[in-house]
């Protein structure tokens, strides 16, 4: 087989080989994925930050965002209390 012949046959094979190569890359550089238990300490600091405490809702999606929710304990907000 030809140079030419070869060359043409590996053509259409590269703009594929370089969205392969670059996928690869940006999973690399993307960084360690989340566990749910760092997920959950986030949650739970964000929620505490607003006042209120993280509760699960009895649903089980492996989506720790969906399965528990902020439950504000504080007091109404001064855009609730009725004006004088």
């Amino acid at each position: 087989m030809s140079a030419l012949r070869l060359a043409a046959a590996y053509r259409p094979r590269r703009p594929l080989m370089t969205v392969l190569i670059a996928l690869g890359l940006s999973a690399c550089a993307s960084g360690a994925p989340r566990t749910p238990d760092k997920t959950l300490a986030e949650l739970t600091a964000e929620c505490e930050a607003r006042g209120g405490v993280l509760i699960p809702t009895g649903q089980v999606t492996g989506r720790v965002a969906l399965d528990n929710i902020c439950r504000i304990t504080g007091g109404p907000s001064e855009r609730l209390q009725p004006r004088n």
